[in-house]
């Protein structure tokens, strides 16, 4: 974790004051529910909830922690050392029949689940702007370009509307993968409930908003886990895909769209002309950070047998960093898009950059329409457009087939004036709209 890419709400999720709140709820939840099944005195088990309601531990003292697991060498006894002292006799009871994982795994549950609170928070708010700018500019044509090279007219709406589309698809994925992860553990050394009873999972899981996990073995099953990091990897490379169409809109041959400039912000040390894409190419980089949590976390699946501690570590790393670095992303994603300067005129400019080349299809057609075959009209099409492609946009598509005798013989000037119409490109744009905006 980066305080340069952080904000304090995903923060806090991670840090050891909330981590060791959520061990004390599970402690005292399990001991609760221990008190009503009578598998330990009910006075003891009031007690204990009491304790939590007055909040006796107070404030967690996290170097207190620290230095008696500095000699347990284990964090689960630490705390429960740690808490223990703010009880009486009752203390006994904290952590009865149970297991360190049943509280980690379950505390990382609660935690990625807060997590994913935030993330599906930031995804709506990103939508809505998504939603308004590709509003703005529904009808504002610009070219749409495969392999990076002019093709035919789209609308810059069209480009934001698609970006809406793809993270309204993420924000399905993170609800399932939220949903997912949300489950609790309070099943013994090896899943069996054989010294702590289903009933207690089940307190415990409703308390905390969890769904008891069907079958655990000692820890809650790793694929849960690797479907979420992944989905956070699937939502960082959309991120990256509209960021990149920024960079390249931002160029300066292209220059249809760039990231907001504020006053007295600088783009070179050297160069004072400099208008850089920093926020943009800041959050590719963030993307590959994401997106590098995905294959530790499908690494963790395999664990020896009821469980080992391989996952352990890894968790610790990617939990915090993923969440935490996706987070500021999203956030910076939607400050990019929601004050993103758009040049209509430029955009103009570059559709009509290359001499009309990009009505060729449209030309294509006609012709086999008019009785030509594909093949052959292909080559008559083909040969005028090389020619404009050569002189860099500077003769004229409309005009070459003009005064070509093969082509007006099957199309009148007239004719091939209307295949340049720019409007025929953009008519089913409403349609596409309301696919996506309903």
């Amino acid at each position: 974790m980066v305080p340069r890419y952080s904000r304090p709400e995903m923060t806090a999720i991670w840090s050891p004051e909330n981590r060791y709140r959520i061990w004390w709820q599970i402690e005292v939840f399990a001991a609760e529910a221990m008190g009503r099944i009578g598998m330990i005195p009910a006075d003891d088990a009031a007690t204990i909830r009491k304790a939590y309601d007055d909040d006796a531990l107070g404030e967690i003292d996290v170097p207190a922690i620290d230095a008696i697991e500095a000699v347990t060498k284990h964090d689960v006894i630490a705390f429960l050392t740690w808490a223990g002292e703010k009880l009486g006799p009752e203390k006994r009871w904290l952590h009865q029949g149970m297991t360190s994982s049943d509280v980690l795994d379950t505390a990382l549950a609660a935690q990625l689940k807060q997590a994913a609170d935030i993330l599906l928070a930031d995804i709506d708010k990103l939508l809505e702007v998504l939603k308004r700018r590709a509003i703005e500019h529904k009808m504002t044509p610009t070219i749409g370009r495969s392999h990076g090279i002019h093709a035919e007219p789209v609308t810059f709406g069209l480009k934001l509307a698609q970006a809406y589309a793809e993270f309204s698809r993420n924000r399905d994925r993170l609800a399932a993968a939220r949903e997912d992860i949300a489950t609790c553990a309070i099943s013994g050394a090896v899943g069996t409930f054989a010294n702590v009873p289903p009933e207690v999972e089940e307190h415990v899981a409703a308390e905390l908003g969890l769904k008891p996990e069907p079958v655990s073995t000692q820890v809650i099953p790793r694929d849960r886990h690797a479907m979420f990091f992944a989905t956070l990897g699937v939502i960082a490379s959309s991120i990256e895909r509209l960021a990149v169409e920024i960079r390249h809109l931002q160029r300066t041959e292209v220059l249809e769209a760039e990231e907001y400039f504020s006053p007295g912000q600088k783009g070179s040390s050297a160069m004072p002309h400099k208008r850089n894409p920093v926020l943009t190419e800041n959050l590719t980089g963030l993307a590959r950070m994401v997106r590098i949590a995905a294959l530790p976390a499908m690494e963790n699946v395999a664990l020896w047998h009821e469980r080992d501690i391989s996952h352990s570590s890894v968790e610790r790393f990617i939990g915090p960093d993923a969440t935490i670095t996706l987070d500021f992303a999203l956030a910076r994603l939607t400050q990019v898009v929601d004050k993103l300067l758009v040049y209509p005129e430029r955009m103009q400019k570059n559709l009509d950059r290359m001499g009309g080349l990009i009505h060729s299809q449209r030309v294509l057609l006609a012709l086999t329409q008019a009785g030509l075959s594909r093949e052959d009209s292909y080559a008559l099409v083909q040969r005028n457009a090389m020619k404009v492609w050569e002189s860099d946009g500077q003769l004229s598509l409309l005009q070459l087939l003009k005064d070509d005798s093969q082509v007006t013989e099957k199309l009148s000037n007239a004719q091939l004036e209307e295949l340049f119409d720019l409007g025929y490109h953009l008519r089913r744009v409403d349609d596409i709209f309301a696919r996506v905006f309903g």
